[in-house]
This record gives C-alpha cells, sequence and structure tokens, in this order.
C-alpha cells in the first residue's frame, strides 16, 4: 500500500509539473495563444478588484455565479506576496492536491480502491492546462470531500455539499443519492442550515449578492452544448445562424435558436424528472450508490445543458473518481467514457479552438465525438443506476422442489396433507 501511495505521489508532481508548463507557454498557438490564461489575470483579477471593495459586480453581463465564488475568487489575497494569477495557480493546485489526498485516504480503508485516486491523477492532465485557469477544481474539491464524508457524517456531507452549491450550484446533486430516512434528513437540515448562514454572512459583507440571477436568462446556446452541435451541422445545409461572443462564451445567434434552448431546458427538467422517478422507486442501497446517483445526475444536467465548458469536464472527473474508490461501483463503464470524452475535448479546447468556431466540417465532427460520448456516458450511468436500485434476487434453495412455469410452490403448513 504505501508503495502504490508514493507512486501516486510521484505521478501527481510529474503531472502537474507538466501543467504548470503548458500554462507558463499558453501563448502556444496549440495551446490557445494566452485565452486560457487570460480568464484569470483579466476577468478574475477584474472581479477580485471589485469584491474587495466590497460589491458583486452588478452590472457585468459575465457575472453569472452564486455569491459563494466571491469568497474563491478573492482567495489570492491570502498569498500577498505573489501576483493575482500567481496566488489563484498555487490555491487551485492546493484543491487539486486535497481532493488526491481524500480520494487516496478514502482508497486505503478495507474494502475500497486505490483506482479513484489513480484516476484524478492522470484524467485531470487530459484537459491539459485549462483546469489551473478556472475556479472548478475548487469547486470540485467540495463536492468530493462531501461524498466522501457520507459515510462517517451526514451533517459534514450537507455542508460541504452547502458550500460547493453556493459556489456553483451543481453540487447540490451530490445529496441526490443519500439513504433515505435519517441520512437523508440529516445530510439535507445540514445542507439548508449551512447554506442560510453562509449566506446571511455575504449578503452582510458585499453589496448585490444576487445579481448574477439577471445575467442567467439571457444565456443562448453555446457552441460546445449539444444544441451548439446540431445548429453546427445545421449552417452546412444552408441555416444562416452565426457565431458571436456573448455571456462570456462563443453563442450561436439566428432562427430558432430560442428554441434550441428552451428545448434543452424542458430536457433538464426530464432528466431532473428522471432521477426523482429513481429516487422513489430505488428499494437497493450500497455504499457506492451516492457515488453513482452523484455522477448520474451531473452527467444528465451536463448533457442537458445550453453551456457545455470545457471545465465542465473537471466536475465529472471527479464525480468519476469518487465512484472508482469504492468496489461495488456501478459506473467503471462510465468513467471510462468521461475519460475519453475529456481526451476529445482538450483537442476541441484550446488546440483546434477555431475549427469549432468556424464550424467546419472537422470542428463538427470533434463535437459530435465530444458530445457522443458524453451523451452515451449519461444513458449508461442512469440505466445502471435504475438497475443497481433493484433489490438482487433471493437465491432458491435447491432442495425446494420447482413447481410448473418454474415457480417453486410454498411448503405445506406443518400438520396438513401433502
Amino acid at each position: 500500500m504505501k508503495r502504490r501511495l508514493l507512486s501516486l505521489s510521484a505521478a501527481w508532481l510529474a503531472t502537474r509539473a507538466l501543467m504548470l508548463w503548458l500554462l507558463a507557454h499558453s501563448t502556444l498557438p496549440f495551446l490557445g495563444k494566452g485565452a486560457v490564461a487570460r480568464e484569470v489575470w483579466r476577468l478574475y483579477h477584474h472581479w477580485y478588484g471589485l469584491l474587495a471593495h466590497g460589491s458583486f459586480p452588478a452590472h457585468d453581463r459575465l457575472w453569472q455565479y452564486p455569491p459563494g465564488a466571491g469568497p474563491v475568487l478573492l482567495g489570492p489575497a491570502l498569498l500577498p506576496e505573489l501576483t493575482y494569477f500567481q496566488g489563484f495557480v498555487v490555491l487551485t493546485l492546493a484543491a487539486d492536491a486535497l481532493i488526491a489526498l481524500a480520494l487516496a485516504r478514502a482508497g486505503s480503508r478495507p474494502g475500497r480502491s486505490l483506482r479513484g485516486a489513480a484516476y484524478w491523477t492522470g484524467g485531470l492532465p487530459l484537459l491539459l492546462h485549462v483546469p489551473l485557469a478556472r475556479y472548478d477544481v475548487q469547486v470540485t474539491a467540495f463536492a468530493v470531500i462531501s461524498l466522501l464524508t457520507l459515510s462517517r457524517s451526514t451533517r459534514a456531507c450537507g455542508a460541504f455539499a452547502a458550500l460547493g452549491t453556493l459556489v456553483k450550484v451543481w453540487p447540490a446533486l451530490v445529496l441526490l443519492g443519500t439513504p433515505k430516512g435519517r441520512p437523508t434528513r440529516s445530510a439535507w437540515l445540514s445542507a439548508a442550515g449551512m447554506a442560510s448562514l453562509s449566506l446571511t454572512a455575504l449578503v452582510v459583507l458585499f453589496d448585490h449578492p444576487f445579481a448574477f440571477l439577471r445575467q442567467q436568462d439571457g444565456r443562448g446556446v453555446q457552441i460546445e452544448s449539444f444544441g451548439g452541435t446540431v445548429l453546427g451541422l445545421a449552417t452546412h445545409a444552408g441555416w444562416p445562424g452565426r457565431v458571436r461572443y456573448q455571456y462570456g462564451a462563443m453563442e450561436y445567434t439566428g432562427p430558432y435558436v430560442a428554441t434550441v434552448a428552451r428545448l434543452s431546458l424542458a430536457l433538464t427538467a426530464v432528466a431532473f424528472g428522471l432521477l426523482l422517478l429513481w429516487r422513489v422507486r430505488a428499494r437497493h442501497w450500497t455504499d457506492a450508490t451516492p457515488y453513482d446517483a452523484a455522477l448520474s445526475a451531473v452527467l444528465l444536467f451536463t448533457v442537458t445543458s445550453r453551456v457545455i465548458s470545457p471545465q465542465y469536464m473537471i466536475w465529472l472527473l471527479g464525480l468519476a473518481a469518487v465512484c472508482l474508490t469504492s468496489r461495488r461501483t456501478r459506473q467503471r463503464p462510465v468513467t471510462a467514457l468521461i475519460a475519453a470524452a475529456s481526451a476529445v475535448s482538450t483537442v476541441i479546447y484550446p488546440v483546434l479552438y477555431g475549427e469549432v468556431i468556424g464550424g467546419t466540417w472537422t470542428g463538427c465532427a470533434l463535437m459530435v465525438v465530444r458530445n457522443g460520448l458524453l451523451g452515451a456516458a449519461a444513458v449508461l450511468s442512469f440505466v445502471r443506476l435504475w438497475r443497481s436500485g433493484r433489490p438482487a434476487p433471493t437465491p432458491r434453495d435447491p432442495l425446494r422442489p420447482v413447481g410448473p412455469h418454474g415457480i417453486s410452490p410454498r411448503p405445506a403448513p406443518a400438520g396438513s396433507r401433502a
């Protein structure tokens, strides 16, 4: 076990050094010409200046995040000897290391597996340097720790999920698979309490904490979403739409875009309904069920989203890694599809993003492959989750006779005639 942990540590150090090298050379053409790092030193730094003066970006169309994102973006102030960009990267690496450590610790317990830690260590570099220039690693840390603490403390599970939800909403989905009864009540009550306290503190400390809500309705269809893939293919059939930078993403504009966006929202509602139906009908729970349910839920919400940014893959890699810490997970084939989709995502962004923006056949083909992998992962994940909720059949007693049609007759009561 010690040798495997040392190997994991060495692999983490080597791969993160490579990611740092890529970030330092991100101005190279095939690494995005500096666009990846620009998110931090231009946009995040600008928001940092506003947040440091006690106000959220009230009139910024690019600010679309819950108020919990504020403290995360203020984090580099804890390292005053570094520039904002350097401090942000250091804190992102710290969150990454925390995830790896939590996965390794969980995988070292009896009956668990280190596959989750290995998956995260080797999976995150598939996205090249993008994870180091987004705050999604920090959000994923809240979700991962929430799930891994469930077996020991449902209250801690709920508290971490609530903190993650205040930063980027989706970690609320990790509570979907908590065991029915007292564990669910405890986790959700803890989440509600932590969310209330944290939100109250943010409202007191900052102005305009709910400014992000007014920016959500205007979101369109990002070129990397499923709807965007359909529209990209439609341009080759004569559809006159165009790609425009708006709301912080490259989105399609033109006829039927609003219809595609509404359809995406409707599919998200359907996905939520399916997850609730599974929750109601599930009868069999294992230690892996909460992990599997979290991954399935986030996958379904991802593929039905109007926006599938490259950093969304960070969430899926983290949740897939949590699943792999349990030997009873039903999501192993799904984790392979997510890793493959992450590798293709790297080719899309930043390597050949110009092809995707231009809607060329190469760009469309890449989007079909990536989104096809994600779609297959979502369907397979939910099917396996649904089947895992059924109780295992009771083995038949070999000494008990089998009646017609394979049905074993009930034994006659004592004292009755045969």
